[in-house]
């Protein structure tokens, strides 16, 4: 690699995490024809794991879960630690009632290496097994969300619901 090579990597990065940054503040304000631009911008100046799980996310809030799987599935191609895309993808096949085709993808979740936020594929383990009516493991799965994020609402509601129903 030339120096001019080495120059411009760090630059791509930059401008690559930038255009993420700008197409996360979209997604959040709601506008997501906006996000999906900057997320493919970002993907253009340098692909990167994060972007292909971000595109897949905004595909997701249209309903496209088999454009926001592929996605994902980039993301794992380019970073199998990266735990984000395993949880989306589980998540995404929960959406379209493939419960059983999902499991796997959140245990892979749950035992990547790059992780900030194991509570979800806890959590939406959870719900699969609820739906299936195996409660032992919704309780179990619902608890250990809870337990990595004692704050996590929808988990705590999930939980206690599930003590509920049975008493």
């Amino acid at each position: 690699m030339t120096n001019k090579g080495k120059k411009n990597f760090p630059n791509k990065k930059k401008i690559a995490r930038e255009l993420l940054e700008k197409g996360y503040q979209f997604q959040i304000s709601g506008d997501i024809n906006h996000a999906i631009e900057y997320y493919r911008k970002s993907i253009l100046a340098l692909p990167t794991a994060e972007a292909h799980t971000f595109l897949g996310w905004a595909y997701s809030f249209q309903g496209h879960y088999d454009e926001a799987i592929r996605e994902c599935q980039k993301a794992i191609k380019l970073d199998p630690e990266f735990g984000n895309p395993y949880n989306d993808i589980g998540a995404y096949l929960l959406d379209k009632g493939c419960l059983d085709e999902a499991i796997p993808w959140l245990e892979k979740a749950i035992n990547a290496k790059r992780y900030d936020s194991y509570f979800y594929p806890h959590y939406n383990l959870g719900r699969i097994y609820e739906q299936k009516g195996i409660w032992s493991q919704a309780v179990t799965n619902y608890k250990r969300a809870i337990e990595l994020k004692t704050d996590y609402l929808l988990a705590r509601k999930a939980y206690n619901r599930i003590l509920a129903l049975l008493n």
